[in-house]
């Protein structure tokens, strides 16, 4: 696969400097390019490597183009440019439409024209699959689930009974969709589990990573706006709302009934408590214990950085004693506060 660079210039919409018949058949980063290749620059610490890289051409911002010795494609945002020419040249095994022989498809399910449905997977009654999506190996479809159109499921995804998927998304490997929420009465010990009656909505270019798992809401249902990426390995517990255009990165934890607004930046291994509310173009940095609803957006951090082993034992050995440092440190402003009246007097 390959196209010239006069081809990438016009799909990107990028002003070109350079040969437009240069062919280009790789993305490479600017260190390691060659002929053939094309990288990009999105962070002026590595303007070093501009100068010197061996790639056939590079997308950057009209600033960098004086440093610039190859062909290049200039851009207000580099990182788009570089998002949209490995589209282009992208080399992932596409699964070929048809229906393997192994695949165990209800008599009731409707299966739309040019499906893929991989060995071992399963289809059960009442699913529907619409047109051109892609059923990985030893997928399962739940009965009446509804898998848009163009959607890609990669192996061994579960999608579970009712649950929506809206059309261009794509499931990587292992992600668990409408599976049980956490939902237990106690009775003087003995837990009773309370069925799980709501569903899952997912709408469409949504992305979810490899054994992520959305739990289906306890009555009503877990719903996951337009546009959202949620990473590997995170956990969306029952009845919690995700905002369209949002991000969340890997190992991240949302509780059961909370609301994440749109265009919200969920940094990776953060915990949401349960029933709260993110509002709207709030960003959380990574390890960050979100306790209490977020009602004015901005960027949050809670998370303590590294330190040596020696440390970290002196800062914990200190943490008890915070409360009486703190009510000694309040006694001790007020001894200030009343002498400094007393000088004015």
């Amino acid at each position: 696969m390959a196209y010239t660079l006069g081809e990438i210039a016009e799909r990107l919409k990028a002003q070109l400097h350079g040969d437009p018949s240069v062919q280009i058949s790789r993305v490479a980063n600017l260190s390691t390019a060659g002929q053939g290749d094309i990288s990009f620059l999105n962070d002026a610490k590595y303007r070093a490597d501009l100068s010197s890289t061996g790639a056939s051409a590079v997308i950057i911002r009209e600033s960098d183009l004086e440093h610039c010795k190859t062909s290049a494609l200039v851009m207000n945002d580099p990182y788009v440019g570089f998002a949209l020419v490995a589209q282009m040249l992208d080399t992932t095994p596409k699964q070929k439409a048809g229906i393997h022989p192994s695949a165990v498809i209800a008599e009731d399910a409707k299966i739309g024209s040019g499906v893929s449905v991989g060995a071992n997977a399963v289809i059960d009654s009442g699913a529907q699959i619409g047109d051109d999506a892609v059923i990985g190996p030893n997928c399962y479809i739940g009965c009446n689930a509804v898998i848009g159109a163009r959607t890609r499921l990669w192996s061994n995804c579960s999608v579970y009974h009712n649950v929506k998927i809206g059309t261009d998304c794509l499931l990587q490997s292992g992600a668990v969709i409408g599976s049980d929420g956490f939902g237990y009465a106690n009775d003087k010990g003995r837990w009773i589990k309370i069925p799980q009656l709501g569903s899952v909505i997912i709408g469409n270019h949504v992305e979810i990573g490899a054994n992520t798992c959305i739990d289906r809401g306890a009555i009503d249902n877990t719903v996951i706006e337009d546009n959202v990426i949620i990473d590997n390995l995170c956990q969306v517990a029952h009845n919690v709302r995700i905002g369209s255009g949002s991000a969340m990165a890997g190992a991240a934890v949302v509780a059961g009934s909370t609301s994440i607004g749109r265009y919200c930046i969920i940094g990776g291994r953060s915990v949401f408590n349960g029933h709260i509310s993110i509002c709207d173009g709030t960003t959380v940095a990574g390890a960050t214990s979100v306790m209490r609803s977020i009602t004015k957006p901005g960027t949050y951090s809670s998370g303590v950085p590294e330190m040596t082993d020696h440390k970290w034992r002196k800062v914990m050995a200190c943490l008890p004693m915070l409360d009486e440092v703190y009510k000694t440190a309040r006694k001790a402003q007020k001894i200030v506060e009343a002498l400094n009246d007393q000088k004015k007097d």
